[in-house]
């Protein structure tokens, strides 16, 4: 039976989050202890994903550590800040210049090496930065091989440190390089090493217009590289990073199946922004729909969804999962 590990990103449950007019966001900012605190008060969630310089830098290890024991909350992943500062701009990675990229590398060893300290064994690597804005601005290959040598660098650092690639269509790029599950497999192949794989975050999943269970399925075909997940629900235009299943419940429910079947044994962790709603509250409702979610999979029963897969008819599909979710409707 599928038994998934819960976790969530620190600022997901207090910090205030802004959009493009309101600069201070719509809620109250709150400590890193009380961060901590208000993560530790949601049922079934046991880590906390950490960016940095938001939450973490060799600054504050201590009192990461600190929070850590207090809260008896696990370290599940470090997210390098390579979209947060004004010289990644043009691109970490994939950067035009040389010292960028350099920086780029030296900024992910600095995370692996507090990753270790804080015995945590993952480096979740979302390049926001690395793509292009407008026609005949990138060279596309040259720029693709610059991103790959700097995380195949990472990847050999420690290899006891698993380094997953989180890819986006957009934004904040109008293209990323890693934008989609397929670009992204095919630059961790050309990586080729053993602890670099994918993070899926379910709502870029979507806007790259994927069928998320599929997604799944192809990490797990071509060499058994998702390592990491994000959750959180989204219109499929943008990246509105909304409560779980809130759109895609249906989608959802053959996500959660085909994490079973591929037996993932990684941490799913919460990746919303709650702009206007008590962010506490939504991310235990986002967990609250994957524990209902899993709850009726496990209903349904595995030789029945197998059964529907074999046969492949649609209006047996659906009627099934009418019934499933609505009863006797």
């Amino acid at each position: 039976m599928f038994d998934p590990r819960y976790s969530v990103i620190l600022s997901n449950v207090g910090s205030a989050c802004s959009d493009r007019f309101m600069s201070g966001g719509y809620g109250q900012q709150l400590s890193i202890e009380e961060q901590f605190e208000r993560a530790a008060e949601i049922d079934s969630v046991k880590g906390v994903e950490l960016i940095a310089n938001a939450h973490i830098s060799s600054k504050n290890i201590e009192l990461i550590r600190e929070n850590l024991q207090r809260t008896q909350l696990k370290l599940v992943s470090i997210i390098p800040d390579h979209f947060g500062q004004k010289k990644w701009g043009k691109g970490a990675f994939s950067s035009k210049d040389s010292q960028i990229r350099r920086d780029a590398v030296a900024h992910t060893k600095e995370m692996i090496d507090i990753a270790k300290e804080l015995d945590c064994d993952l480096i979740s690597l979302w390049p926001g930065q690395d793509g292009y804005d407008y026609y005949f601005q990138a060279d596309f290959i040259e720029e693709r091989g610059w991103f790959e040598e700097g995380v195949k660098e990472c990847s050999r650092y420690n290899k006891d440190i698993k380094i997953a690639i989180e890819y986006k269509p957009k934004e904040p790029r109008t293209r990323s390089f890693p934008s989609n599950v397929y670009s992204t497999l095919l630059m961790v192949n050309e990586i080729n090493e053993p602890n670099c794989g994918v993070t899926i975050d379910f709502g870029h999943a979507l806007v790259a217009y994927e069928n998320v269970a599929e997604s799944v399925a192809v990490l797990k075909k071509y060499g058994d590289r998702l390592f990491h997940i994000h959750m959180n629900d989204n219109y499929t235009f943008w990246d509105d990073d909304m409560i779980v299943a809130s759109v895609h419940t249906i989608q959802y429910l053959e996500f959660l199946y085909w994490l079973e079947k591929t037996e993932y044994k990684g941490w799913i962790s919460m990746d919303q922004y709650p702009y206007r709603e008590d962010g506490k509250e939504a991310v235990s409702e986002s967990i609250e729909w994957l524990k209902a979610l899993n709850q009726s999979i496990n209903r349904l029963g595995k030789d029945v969804i197998e059964n529907l897969i074999k046969k492949g008819d649609a209006t047996l599909t659906s009627k099934t999962l009418r019934k499933l979710l609505l009863g006797g409707v």
